[in-house]
């Protein structure tokens, strides 16, 4: 019944507790002010304290050839203190995306896809500048990795958001993803590949490494864990099968009694069984009529 789907359970990911995407907004706030503190003009110059830690967990060339392996994961909690919108649109990404995520996939998987991201977001940046130099900041790469598979999940759900804070904005995910992608390759071509400084400290290789992992768990991971119920043998079906296959899936002609409560039970199930094999798109409008009667019909018990 409707109460028994996995999603209305009181143990589905995201319901009591505190959440992994709570964790890490607080993480990367905390390491903010740290360094605000850290690198305050009263501060380092008695201690070189800044040096110090940019050196351990920034990504750079010199830091990846003495071993720091860490700073791969560890360099998405630094965040340039000359330049609130950096820490900002992280977590504005964040919260955006990981209240949308983290209830589909769960708190592990969506702190590994965020992580996964952040690491090949600096394994790209490395190929690209090994001989140019330089170092790594920012949780961007794993915000992207976050975008990139959203905008596969859902590609044609808008979206509204204010443009710097200000302008309201409204898009479909896969025209922001795209555009970003082709902002990305511009600058990596124009700029990052041949050791020009890129406008606004950008990194578009650690960009397109992180939506790159997005869209690779999009594809073979996720989309293959969610059609394991329902994949079928890799066989080419007659034309009168398929036809036979496609009148199965039709919706019913019949009405629905909403006055028996037995007959709404029954006809609810098959509605949610057909949402979870063929998602929510394929209802029609009776179906989804049916739907919002009966939530508020089965609510009066």
């Amino acid at each position: 019944m409707l109460y028994d789907r996995p999603y209305m359970r009181t143990d589905y990911p995201g319901r009591g507790g505190t959440s992994a995407l709570t964790w890490l907004l607080s993480a990367i706030a905390a390491a903010f002010v740290l360094e605000l503190v850290v690198f305050s003009p009263w501060f380092s110059p008695w201690s070189g304290a800044d040096r110090a830690i940019f050196g351990q967990v920034a990504v750079s060339i010199e830091g990846l050839q003495s071993g720091h392996v860490w700073s791969l994961l560890t360099y998405g909690l630094l965040h340039s203190t000359a330049n609130l919108f950096h820490v900002g649109l992280v977590l504005a990404g964040l919260l955006v995306l990981g209240r949308e995520l983290e209830p589909l996939l769960g708190s592990r998987r969506f702190l590994a896809l965020y992580a996964a991201a952040l690491v090949a977001g600096a394994l790209v940046w490395t190929v690209v500048n090994w001989r140019h130099g330089g170092m790594l900041i920012g949780g961007t790469a794993g915000v992207y990795g976050l975008l990139a598979f959203y905008a596969s999940l859902y590609p044609n759900t808008e979206i509204s958001f204010l443009l710097f804070f200000f302008f309201p904005v409204t898009l479909k995910p896969k025209h922001l993803a795209l555009g970003l992608l082709a902002v990305d390759l511009f600058a990596l071509f124009f700029y990052e590949i041949l050791g020009s400084a890129v406008p606004f400290a950008y990194a578009p290789s650690a960009h397109l490494g992180g939506m790159a992992v997005g869209w690779l768990y999009y594809r073979f991971v996720h989309r293959v864990d969610w059609n394991a119920g329902t994949r079928h043998a890799d066989i080419q079906l007659p034309r009168w099968m398929k036809r036979k296959a496609k009148a199965a899936l039709a919706t019913p002609s019949f009405q629905v009694n909403l006055t028996n409560r037995n007959d709404l039970r029954a006809e609810v199930d098959r509605i949610l069984d057909k949402i979870n094999s063929h998602g929510f798109g394929s209802l029609s409008s009776e179906e989804k009529r049916v739907l919002d009667e009966a939530k508020d019909l089965l609510s009066r018990r």
